[in-house]
């Protein structure tokens, strides 16, 4: 396995764009089962990276709505995922601060200042960065270009994309 930084940002944030407000018939609404937002974040990292992992249990992949891994809807699943430090396929990411986001990141809220329960998805950021010119798109509340300053949670973490593991 390698590491290739071939993640298309581009790519995730149209998809992000495209469907920010309505659903893909090609994936489940979690809308009904605590939230679709993860849901969501993944297919967008998908559509930037074009590869699933599909290691039972571990890995991070969508078949259909009964056949999917918990870090395909999981907020902290997909954290887990993403930041591992086994080599696997699939997209990887790090922790950064707010200021190194990009568009095609990730970051995750807590509204109880425990566990983390929403990912929004980055698809844009100005200059100078604070959360009121840091973008994202979601499901669960839609979003597209909303400001995180608009949400209302006890902590946040950002996650930045690094690359896309190929065989």
């Amino acid at each position: 396995m390698r590491v290739l930084q071939d993640y298309n940002r581009a790519a995730a944030v149209a998809y992000a764009h495209a469907w920010a407000y309505r659903r893909n018939p090609r994936y489940y609404n979690y809308e009904e089962l605590g939230g679709d937002c993860t849901n969501f974040a993944s297919q967008c990292l998908y559509a930037g990276s074009g590869i699933m992992n599909f290691t039972p249990t571990w890995g991070w992949y969508y078949l259909d709505a009964d056949r999917k891994a918990p870090a395909w809807t999981g907020v902290q699943y997909l954290w887990n995922f993403l930041t591992r430090t086994r080599q696997s396929v699939g997209p990887v990411g790090e922790a950064c601060a707010l200021e190194d986001l990009q568009p095609g990141d990730l970051v995750q809220l807590s509204f109880d200042g425990t566990t983390f329960g929403h990912t929004p998805f980055v698809i844009a950021v100005e200059q100078p960065v604070s959360l009121q010119t840091v973008f994202v798109a979601a499901h669960t509340q839609d979003a597209d270009y909303r400001p995180l300053s608009t949400y209302v949670y006890q902590s946040l973490r950002c996650l930045r994309i690094t690359g896309v593991v190929r065989p």
